[in-house]
């Protein structure tokens, strides 16, 4: 019974890391789906196709945390805006390299480049959301 009382208290963070992540592949799937259409139909380098991408991303990553997976928070806009472009610029920097990494030194195809690179940085980016950011 104890053990079952201690699972229950991590019921909400477990919700909100599922949140995080519905909201993540959201925001991974404009971002995946912008990249190729820049790339495609744009006829954009991936490199800064990527970059466009991120950008228009973005919203979807901070108004989805905002209002459904750190609802509670009582962080203003002014605050926590900043904070999560400081966050998920960083992010895309380490994005970008890895990016870059996979397309020359591998020459993988930008699709698969960019899902394994979407595919490393969510816990970083949970972690900071929930502590800093959305505080």
């Amino acid at each position: 019974m104890a053990l079952r009382n201690k699972l229950i208290q991590f019921y909400p963070l477990l919700f909100q890391l599922m949140r995080f992540g519905l909201v993540g592949l959201c925001a991974a799937a404009v971002h995946i789906s912008l990249l190729a259409f820049f790339v495609e139909i744009g006829q954009l380098k991936p490199l800064i196709a990527n970059i466009i991408a991120f950008i228009i991303a973005f919203q979807v990553s901070y108004w989805g945390h905002r209002i459904w997976t750190f609802n509670g928070t009582t962080a203003s806009h002014r605050v926590a805006l900043p904070r999560l472009f400081l966050v998920c610029g960083t992010g895309f920097i380490a994005n970008e390299g890895l990016f870059y990494v996979f397309l020359t030194v591998f020459n993988l195809p930008y699709p698969i480049a960019q899902f394994f690179v979407l595919s490393i940085l969510p816990l970083v980016s949970f972690t900071m959301g929930k502590f800093w950011v959305f505080k």
